[in-house]
């Protein structure tokens, strides 16, 4: 870990990324502030951060609601100073071959966008006042161009990736960096549920690494593997006969998919 992060708050941290990034930070003289809404998974992710030698505040919490949020985040803020904010927690609905119904498509925005803002909105005032901070917003490959597999998933992950580049230059002269992560395929509870060969899989260590050495640097886009990237980011430029006849041979998502 290149830069040293003294408080850090992770959110959707009982699994996935989120978990693997929480331990990779734990260590002695670090401040974890996870949370997530699997009490079990969550406490394991706890107990290992602890044995990491980290002091580690683990709560169970609903992103959806702003009130809580701003409770919680200015909370951990007034126990120490948050240095690194990571906007993680979000699910996915796979379609089936069905389609996603109107109420996934509504929880998947409100966990995956309002969830986001309900997390760095309270983060970047506080961060504001004191002239530092570092706020990390998760997206994800599917952002480059809307895949008839995931609709929402993929709208909701484009909202926050152009979100976050904006909020990049709007929030320099602040002293408060903004980076926005878009990874692949990475090992978790939400590609356990895959029935299908997911290209360039990751272990979540693995992208945890690759996540740290990215914010470290303050890299504005941290994308990854770079293969998958590639791949992704030309389908933008198909054009749209071509594209649906590509996405149309993709493998159908499982009904559900959660973090």
């Amino acid at each position: 870990m290149s830069l040293q992060y003294n408080a850090i708050l992770i959110t959707g941290a009982s699994s996935g990324i989120g978990a693997a990034l929480a331990r990779h930070y734990a260590r002695p003289g670090v401040t974890l502030f996870i949370s997530g809404r699997s009490k079990s998974r969550l406490k394991q992710v706890e107990n290992d951060c602890r044995n990491n030698g980290a002091n580690v505040f683990a709560d169970i919490l609903d992103v959806t609601d702003a009130e809580v949020m701003h409770q919680y985040v200015t909370q951990c803020y007034g126990i120490m100073p948050l240095s690194l904010v990571v906007a993680n927690a979000g699910i996915s609905a796979g379609s089936g071959g069905l389609g996603e119904t109107p109420d996934q498509v509504r929880e998947i925005m409100s966990i995956n966008v309002e969830g986001v803002l309900n997390t760095i909105d309270p983060a970047i005032e506080l961060m504001t006042r004191d002239g530092r901070g570092q706020i990390a917003i998760m997206s994800s490959q599917a952002s480059w161009r809307g895949l008839p597999t995931a609709p929402a998933y993929c709208a909701s992950k484009a909202a926050v990736r152009v979100y976050g580049e904006a909020l990049r230059g709007s929030l320099k002269s602040t002293g408060i960096r903004v980076n926005v992560i878009c990874p692949g395929f990475v090992k978790s509870r939400i590609t356990d549920a895959n029935d299908f060969k997911m290209p360039f899989l990751m272990e979540a260590d693995k992208a945890a690494k690759i996540i740290d050495r990215g914010l470290s640097k303050n890299k504005a886009l941290i994308a990854f593997p770079w293969q998958m990237n590639m791949a992704t980011k030309l389908l933008k430029y198909l054009p749209s006969a071509l594209y649906e006849r590509v996405t149309a041979r993709l493998p159908q998502k499982p009904s559900r998919q959660s973090s």
